[in-house]
């Protein structure tokens, strides 16, 4: 059920001359003096109000929210705001339910082709006559919404290369490094050995970053403050991966706008160094997004798969923003498989993407 599909309506104030309660033989009304309940005599007449009554004991309490659900309110508000309001006490559909519902998702950032395309299908459904109310109207989008996602969903399996080398990259601010450090917190939770590569040797404190994230989760960082060359940084960083044994080398990589041609042509530099240590690496180019950004993230996504061949997503920040819908226009236009979703600053924050649990989240919808 959808949360905001139930709220109610304020009840009505009492009406002051409603038909009070008779009394009994003993001139009392429910253990009270009838008299009490009426107005002085040659005096304005006054609402009488009923005291108010204790919740039962035995009182179903609310389920608390899971914390993914609570760094969502943002983007979560800003599609369902409203939406109640509109919705209630509506048994058929019209075309100014479909309107605001169209408004809600291009704010949300869904974007325009993306929504276009879900309210026409709503249409065609509600003029073959399969969708009948507002309730089975979310329902419906609902399903479209996940199907979308679902399409480019790509669960986290366990790596076969050893060591699998994963090259990160991104645009300045879109917490890449920060994202690194969560991200080898999840593989070594998940009982993988990880190596950390400080290729980031632009930003003077990138690589103190990584070695602090490093420490806190016990992982071995190859790199060094003051070294500039990320290429040779990238290709020891391999060797020691692989003498060492390790299943997972995750490689920072300076943040770079998607605008600036010379460092991708760098970025594509670091992937042949990469090949030539380790053939067939990188494994896996993930590009690190801000989804605060919005449309524009999808423009950084287009240019870095341009340009380095993108493998998967990490979307981040979603916790402090309204844009989450943008994860919808990115899967539409590029296809590009989400991995990792980060909806906080705790280390636990970033987590595996599920289609069902954010749509979910998003429309407000209560777990059964």
């Amino acid at each position: 059920m959808f949360g905001f599909l139930r709220r109610k309506k304020t009840p009505a104030e009492p009406e002051y001359n409603a038909p009070l309660p008779s009394a009994s033989e003993s001139g009392t009304v429910d253990g009270a003096s009838a008299a009490t309940l009426l107005p002085p005599p040659n005096e304005s007449a006054r609402v009488v109000t009923a005291p108010l009554v204790e919740p039962a004991a035995h009182a179903v309490q609310e389920k608390p929210k899971s914390r993914f659900w609570q760094q969502l309110s943002r983007s979560r508000n800003n599609l369902t705001e409203g939406l109640g309001n509109l919705f209630l006490g509506k048994k058929t559909l019209d075309a100014e339910i479909l309107e605001e519902l169209e408004t809600r998702l291009i704010l949300a950032d869904v974007g325009q082709a993306t929504t276009r395309a879900l309210i026409k299908e709503l249409e065609q459904q509600i003029s073959r006559k399969q969708i009948h109310d507002p309730e089975a109207l979310f329902e419906k989008l609902r399903e479209l919404m996940i199907t979308r996602l679902a399409a480019v969903q790509r669960p986290v399996s366990p790596r076969v290369h050893h060591p699998h080398v994963i090259l990160m990259c991104g645009i300045n601010g879109a917490g890449k490094t920060t994202t690194i450090g969560k991200l080898a917190h999840w593989f070594r939770q998940s009982g993988q050995t990880v190596m950390l590569a400080a290729g980031d040797t632009f930003r003077a404190a990138a690589v103190e970053q990584l070695m602090t994230w490093g420490a806190r989760n016990q992982i071995p960082v190859i790199g060094e403050p003051g070294r500039g060359d990320a290429a040779s940084v990238l290709f020891d960083a391999v060797q020691a991966a692989r003498a060492r044994g390790m299943e997972v080398l995750i490689a920072d990589t300076a943040g770079r706008l998607h605008t600036q041609g010379g460092l991708m042509d760098e970025l594509k530099k670091l992937t042949r160094v990469l090949d030539k240590a380790e053939p067939g690496a990188p494994h896996e180019v993930l590009l690190v997004l801000d989804a605060s950004i919005g449309q524009n993230a999808l423009n950084q996504a287009r240019q870095f798969h341009q340009a380095v061949g993108v493998t998967g997503l990490i979307v981040t920040k979603l916790d402090g923003t309204a844009k989450g819908g943008i994860i919808f226009a990115i899967a539409d236009e590029l296809a590009l498989p989400i991995e990792f979703i980060g909806i906080g600053e705790a280390l636990d924050d970033l987590r595996p993407f599920d289609p069902t649990a954010y749509v979910d989240t998003l429309l407000d919808r209560e777990s059964a």
